[in-house]
């Protein structure tokens, strides 16, 4: 029974080093990448680099909000 809660205990750290990762290498994110909302990027327009930026930037919110 104690190595099914050690399991669990070191799941749920695991769990919270990578929202905390996520939630730093989001902050990054804000303060180097390009707001692309801001600028009123049309997306159909964009191109492969920004689409990139767009999924990176939605991948790291996503990762950091689970």
């Amino acid at each position: 029974m104690s190595a099914l809660l050690y399991v669990v205990k070191l799941n749920t750290n695991s769990r919270l080093m990578k929202k905390q990762a996520f939630k730093v290498l989001a902050k990054i994110n804000r303060l180097i990448l390009p707001s692309f909302s801001k600028k009123g990027l049309d997306i159909s327009k964009a191109s492969k680099f920004q689409l990139a930026i767009v999924g990176w930037r939605a991948f790291v919110t996503i990762n950091s909000l689970n």
